[in-house]
């Protein structure tokens, strides 16, 4: 069995690529397929079937399909660690196979007419049911001759319940488990490979160093306050069994603190270097919260502050400026229960850095015909060319982020929001309204490109919002909007840390990534 990886092996150098240099993985129930989208010389696809604890694979330049009435020519290569499953990243120039892979598809799969699938692909067929999420079925390959140490194999698809005549993989680009493209990961892999480490501990999810457990431990053991030390700061913390968000169980301030602290390096981005408006419920999610945008005077030295040279009469003088973690989990401990970041920097408070899409449901609009609005708003921005990432609300809506450079004005990216959003209404006018009073939209969306003003403010990505359970806005990638699990509040401060260690952060794809607006015609 060990020398199942030995040809993969002989022709990588792991000092140089992240690949996995693998092991050989013990037996488990059931059985594992993945397709991956391949850039290298060649764009072409990798399906490889879990067999005997390696993933058996053939290259298929033209990838593979639910077309009954299509044969795809496929290349039998070496076998290649288990831990491929869920490698997307970027295989450096100049190695073998060296571009940029994501993961196409994937699920699980079962042998047909044989229960020996080793000995099938050594006799030249095998039949397989697979269970993927773009690929159902019955997939069948046949070894059609022999090329030195290449192996040519003819690929099909069944007519079965699952067959689409016509169906063509390129017109399913996304990762199904980042919605990334092979185009967005070349720019920013979010996963690397080091291959020194076992096989179990290849993979490395490229976000910020966590929370130790240890600060958790301390906060667990404070009594009903104390001082907790978080970040090499010492915060004062009170009320921790208070309830905060009804749930079964509620969710007690205690809780929300931990959630806050082991999120905020992931959250930071976000937030850094920008004016902060709180949305504060003391009282918890049930009672009414209120908007606390001034900071107070009794705020610890340390915490990050902006004097706004702009405040007429009245208005905030001085804005909390999450510079740090330690800055979230104070207003954490302040009852703000939402965060809200401005889209401008303190050094520019008046260029946004991002545009911003909300979309926003009426009374009557369905959560399948908000997935359709984003869908809309995906297309248009592919054509575009333009890099964006949704987020869910935790309420009901979606929004989209839109990364732009230096010099635009909010003016600027209202107009070009409202072009693109008045451009995917005119698809399906009867979902939308532009009214901007609730009643005067009779229960329609609204596609909100007015949120593009300074100090207006959509909700911060990872953060809880007030109600049951304590949902989170979640950034999502664009393929999963075409989960049919994907619900607004699917993700609360309890779930929402073992999807960032399963998917990593889709929004990290647009730090740094300001970019020109093109012109909507």
């Amino acid at each position: 069995m060990g020398e199942l990886l030995e040809r993969y092996r002989r022709k990588r150098d792991f000092t140089r690529t992240p690949e996995p240099a693998g092991a050989v993985a013990g037996g488990r129930d059931g059985a594992r397929f993945v397709v991956q989208r391949h850039r290298a010389r060649r764009l072409h696809y990798d399906l490889r079937f879990e067999i005997d604890g390696v993933l058996v694979s053939w290259a298929v330049p033209k990838g593979p399909t639910l077309d009954p009435g299509t044969r795809r020519l496929a290349v039998h290569v070496e076998d290649h660690p288990i831990e491929y499953l869920h490698f997307e990243g970027v295989i450096p120039s100049g190695q073998y196979g060296g571009g940029d892979v994501i993961v196409w598809d994937t699920g699980t799969w079962q042998p047909v007419k044989t229960d020996d699938p080793r000995a099938a692909v050594r006799d030249g067929e095998l039949h397989a049911e697979v269970h993927g999420h773009k690929l159902h079925g019955r997939l069948v390959l046949v070894r059609t001759g022999d090329e030195g140490d290449r192996e040519s194999w003819m690929l099909l698809h069944k007519r079965d319940q699952h067959a689409v005549d016509g169906w063509d993989p390129e017109e399913h680009p996304r990762s199904v488990l980042t919605g990334r493209t092979n185009d967005d990961v070349a720019a920013d892999p979010d996963r690397a490979w080091r291959s020194g480490a076992p096989a179990s501990e290849a993979e490395e999810v490229l976000l910020p160093d966590p929370l130790p457990d240890e600060a958790v431990a301390e906060l667990e053991d404070l009594g009903e306050q104390g001082t907790w030390e978080v970040f090499d700061r010492r915060l004062k913390v009170t009320n921790l069994d208070k309830v905060l968000f009804p749930g079964d169980p509620p969710v007690t301030k205690r809780e929300l603190l931990a959630y806050t602290a082991r999120i905020a390096p992931v959250a930071l981005p976000y937030l850094r270097g920008r004016p902060l408006n709180l949305h504060r419920y003391p009282d918890g999610a049930d009672a009414p919260g209120f908007w606390h945008k001034q900071r107070p005077d009794h705020a610890p030295e340390w915490l990050g502050a902006w004097d706004n040279p702009d405040a007429d009469p009245g208005e905030t003088t001085t804005y909390v400026v999450a510079d740090e973690p330690a800055a979230l989990v104070w207003a954490a401990n302040f009852g703000a229960l939402e965060w809200h970041p401005w889209t401008s920097l303190v050094a520019s408070p008046q260029e946004p850095t991002y545009a911003l899409v909300d979309i926003d449901p009426g009374e009557h609009t369905t959560w399948e015909e908000v997935l359709t609005l984003a869908r809309l708003h995906r297309t248009a921005l592919d054509h575009l060319g333009v890099l964006a990432r949704p987020k869910v609300t935790g309420r009901r809506g979606i929004q989209v982020w839109i990364p732009v450079v230096a010099g635009y004005t909010f003016d600027d990216t209202r107009a070009w929001v409202e072009r693109l959003s008045r451009t995917v209404g005119k698809v399906l006018p009867d979902l939308v309204s532009w009214k901007w009073e609730v009643r005067a939209r009779k229960g329609r969306a609204r596609l909100d490109y007015t949120q593009n003003a300074v100090n207006k403010t959509l909700v911060a990505p990872y953060s809880p919002r007030p109600a049951a359970g304590a949902p989170v806005s979640v950034p999502i990638g664009w393929g999963e909007l075409d989960d049919p699990e994907l619900r607004p509040d699917r993700w609360t401060i309890r779930t929402v840390l073992d999807r960032l260690a399963a998917r990593g952060d889709p929004f990290r794809a647009l730090l740094g990534a300001g970019q020109e607006l093109p012109e909507i015609s």
